[in-house]
């Protein structure tokens, strides 16, 4: 069981506990009596919030030593802004008690020591040592030590836990898109045509027949033109859009499921006699 001063686990206790005040400082007095004992120095509450110890600085009373008191056995009046600490009644007690260094864990036996201290008080204690261990010890055990009521303890909170489901949103990566050039050799034929201009020469049927004069017509220079064509491959390359790349975002959705033991506390009331009690929630 780990314990922790106030201040660490409620850094705003003043305002979460004890509605602005602060009861460090308030003066402590020993059973029910007037003689002043000490101050209370700080508290220690457990892994669950839940007061366990008042740490009481008994100043020159002995000599500046800090002691523990269970907070079952503190009784609250706020008005006053005093402690008493009824279940430390003697200085001798107080001295039997080990003293409490913040430097140094509060480990289980230690607390041992403290809870022997009170429990031969007369406390009403139910625990005996021979009932547990370190590795089973709960402070239910010891309930008149540790257990709050409202009478004495008017400006103590209940606590419970709640199942609080939240959702955090975290980069887990990146995906960049990038282009490269791949190259390859193509090839095309394209077939091509060429104009020749052929000239044949053939004798005629009529060779070596004689003509008149007048049917002979000499001259010189061009008799027939023929134009000449022929065809060059063009192979080239040109670029052209192959096809078109969108790059969005989807959201898959999905629902996480957790599960967790609540923790709640309960107020306990105990009564002496017949008193009427009017137990009711404002």
């Amino acid at each position: 069981m780990t314990l922790q001063r106030l201040e660490e686990f409620y850094p705003n206790y003043q305002e979460e506990i004890f509605a602005g005040d602060d009861i460090k400082g308030f003066d402590v007095y020993a059973g029910d009596s007037d003689e002043k004992v000490g101050t209370v120095y700080d508290a220690l509450v457990d892994e669950s919030g839940r007061f366990r110890y008042l740490v009481i600085d008994t100043g020159i009373w002995i000599f500046g030593k800090k002691v523990l008191l269970p907070i079952g056995s503190a009784r609250f009046d706020y008005g006053a802004r005093r402690v008493y600490a009824t279940g430390l009644r003697s200085k001798d007690q107080a001295e039997r008690l080990p003293a409490y260094n913040e430097l140094e864990p509060l480990d289980y036996d230690r607390e041992e020591q403290v809870r022997g201290v009170y429990r031969n008080q007369g406390t009403a204690a139910t625990a005996t040592p021979a009932s547990y261990d370190r590795s089973n010890y709960s402070y239910d055990l010891d309930r008149p030590l540790y257990d709050t009521n409202e009478q004495q303890h008017q400006n103590l909170k209940l606590y419970e836990e709640r199942l609080i489901a939240n959702k955090t949103r975290a980069k887990t990566g990146e995906v960049a898109v990038g282009k490269r050039v791949e190259t390859e050799t193509a090839r095309a034929s394209v077939p091509i045509e060429k104009e020749r201009v052929v000239i044949e020469r053939v004798t005629p049927v009529e060779a070596g027949r004689v003509v008149s004069v007048g049917e002979a017509d000499f001259q010189s220079g061009e008799v027939a033109r023929m134009e000449v064509y022929e065809e060059t491959a063009d192979i080239h390359k040109e670029a052209y859009v192959r096809e078109e790349v969108n790059i969005r975002k989807e959201v898959v959705r999905s629902t996480v499921e957790g599960e967790e033991t609540l923790r709640r506390e309960e107020l306990d009331i105990n009564t002496d006699g017949t008193p009427v009690v009017d137990n009711k929630k404002i």
